[in-house]
């Protein structure tokens, strides 16, 4: 038959621009498009043989791909089910209409296990060509049918249909390719793009090095595999591709979600911290594959708080846009996300009935896992009662053996945070040691934010050791104690709320307080050091007494000097630095001269 020449059947221009200029941010994605039509294709074929033995995939079935650097092309060629003049100008000729979503049209009666995995959807994967190429030939030949057809364009509003030879069903493509796509020509950079994108689906994918093809692909989708088949080695080997990591995991999580959705899990909890601190890299590390094919490592499968937590979910129940990179905000995908987020919640509980090496992982990621607490109320209780603390009774405790140890009275859970060995030794404690309430002693600065979200623990509130004044009695100060709070308050100013004598102070002479429903000291300190406004009233200036130096003080007519000294001590104790540091160390200097 002689060569037609037609139009595209749609707004071939601006749809075509859309392609090639908007639809993909990276170039390369045209590969992977056109492997994953391929892969298509051959799975129809192996589907329509099931039915009818002579359309059999041949025993070497691959995708072949191989690029000539002096004429400039590419070409991708398979063994698949091919297509008529009639349906390369239906499916090439007019832009955003799927053969591979009518074939699925038409799945209905086939049984499930029986159906191919179709990659392509909305028939435009096939147009990413153009963005490396300024001429596409496509040849292909229907299985069952003895003729070939060329269809051919370059893009630009037209198309050409005739006649071809081809010893056997599949298709070829030949990319004509850009001078400025030239790097694609590179063997190296197209097998960097294959194992990138294609490296686990079952067909094989060969690529012309030296005259000869090779594979290239590993084509072993770990996670498709039962669990009883694979070897603790091979686990290994894989979580070190995909987590870039050389140590063990600390859990492997294998399983095949079923039902109403459908999906594949290989994740990998590590035991050790990364070279680079989690701190630093919030991404999730879990990669999405649809059908083998891999699709983006965005997806943001995993929340921040878990993105310690590295490897792969592989679904065919995923609608994706049609550039197959921007994920739809669709109820599959979110769902997908909690079923993820339960599965990992249930191996740490499971894992942390081993006291000493979950001990060991929440030393690496136990940071990170806090911050779930705070971003997350609806996992926050589950995530809390998993974590360890120092208190001032244990090296280690969890929030229900704390509750478990609670005494008579005690109407709340108390905790202290701030840098680890300065909370220890804090003035803050002492009026608890004196009552025999253990205090939770945290050091992680997520720790200034998390417990205010959390709230409270198995009904029991949650309270700062420095806004726990009201579990003491006030003090009743005598005249002259009164007296000195008094100067105190007048020489400080608004740096204070107040001045007043402790009743929990025993060794320390002085300490802060924070008001009532504002941030406690710690998240003030924080706030302070990034530069932030610290809301809410400035904290209470708490006295002894029963010390010497206040006693001292309280003889004084005048204690304006010593007031602002008083102040930066009780700073000094709670990790924060004097307002004016040169004029502090001057202070303790003339003090010491005069002592």
């Amino acid at each position: 038959m002689a060569e037609e020449t037609h139009n595209f059947g749609t707004e071939v221009g601006r749809l075509l621009d859309l392609v090639v200029h908007s639809l993909y941010s990276d170039r390369e994605i045209f590969l992977r498009e056109l492997v994953a039509n391929a892969a298509d294709a051959t799975d129809k074929r192996r589907f329509l043989a099931l039915s009818d033995e002579t359309l059999a995939l041949p025993d070497n079935a691959a995708i072949r791909i191989s690029a000539d650097k002096a004429a400039r092309t590419i070409r991708i060629e398979d063994c698949g089910v091919g297509m008529t003049r009639e349906e390369m100008a239906e499916n090439l000729g007019t832009i955003a209409r799927s053969g591979t979503a009518a074939f699925a049209a038409n799945l209905g009666a086939a049984k499930p296990e029986d159906r191919p995995s179709l990659i392509g959807q909305f028939g435009v994967g096939f147009y990413s060509a153009f963005m490396v190429a300024e001429k596409v030939e496509v040849v292909s030949r229907k299985a069952g049918h003895d003729e070939a057809c060329e269809w051919a364009s370059d893009g630009k509003g037209q198309y050409t249909l005739g006649s071809a030879t081809r010893e056997a069903p599949g298709t070829t493509i030949l990319l004509h390719i850009k001078h400025d796509a030239e790097e694609f020509l590179e063997p190296l950079r197209l097998k960097t793009i294959i194992r990138k994108w294609a490296d686990h689906i079952a067909l094989p994918i060969e690529l012309e090095e030296d005259g000869k093809f090779e594979a290239v692909t590993s084509g072993t989708a770990l996670w498709r595999r039962s669990k009883s088949e694979i070897k603790p080695e091979e686990y290994q080997d894989f979580y070190r591709h995909v987590a870039h990591s050389f140590d063990e995991p600390f859990a492997t999580i294998h399983w095949r979600a079923e039902g109403t959705l459908e999906f594949s899990a290989l994740l990998f909890i590590p035991s050790e911290k990364p070279f680079f601190p989690v701190e630093d890299d919030r991404e999730s590390k879990v990669r999405l594959h649809v059908k083998r094919m891999f699709i983006t490592d965005r997806a943001e499968l995993l929340p921040r708080w878990l993105s310690f937590v590295s490897g792969v979910v592989d679904t065919e129940d995923l609608p994706l846009n049609v550039s197959r990179e921007i994920l739809q905000s669709t109820p599959v995908l979110e769902k997908i996300r909690k079923a993820l987020v339960n599965r990992v919640l249930t191996e740490l509980k499971a894992k942390a009935k081993e006291p000493e090496s979950f001990g060991k992982f929440l030393e690496a990621f136990g940071p990170v896992l806090k911050e779930g607490i705070y971003e997350d109320t609806g996992h926050a209780a589950e995530i809390a009662a998993l974590l360890r603390f120092a208190s001032t009774t244990e090296a280690a405790t969890t929030l229900d053996e704390y509750v478990g140890r609670m005494k008579e009275g005690q109407e709340a859970i108390y905790y202290l945070s701030g840098e680890g060995a300065l909370t220890k030794t804090s003035p803050q404690l002492e009026g608890f040691a004196e009552k025999g309430f253990e205090v939770l002693l945290l050091a992680d600065p997520i720790d200034a934010f998390w417990p205010q979200r959390l709230g409270t623990y198995k009904e029991k509130k949650l309270v700062s050791a420095s806004q726990a004044g009201g579990l003491f009695e006030e003090a009743k100060p005598d005249d002259q104690v009164a007296a000195l709070c008094a100067k105190l308050q007048d020489a400080l100013g608004d740096k204070v709320s107040g001045v007043a004598a402790s009743s929990r102070l025993k060794d320390s002479p002085v300490m802060l307080v924070a008001a009532e429903g504002g941030p406690d000291l710690a998240m003030q300190k924080l706030l302070k050091r990034a530069g932030r406004p610290v809301f809410g009233l400035p904290p209470r200036l708490e006295i002894n007494p029963a010390h010497p130096l206040i006693a001292s003080l309280g003889e004084r007519e005048s204690v304006a000097s010593e007031a602002g000294l008083l102040l930066d001590l009780a700073r000094l104790q709670e990790g924060d630095l004097p307002d004016e540091p040169a004029s502090f160390v001057k202070s303790i200097a003339m003090a010491l001269a005069k002592a």
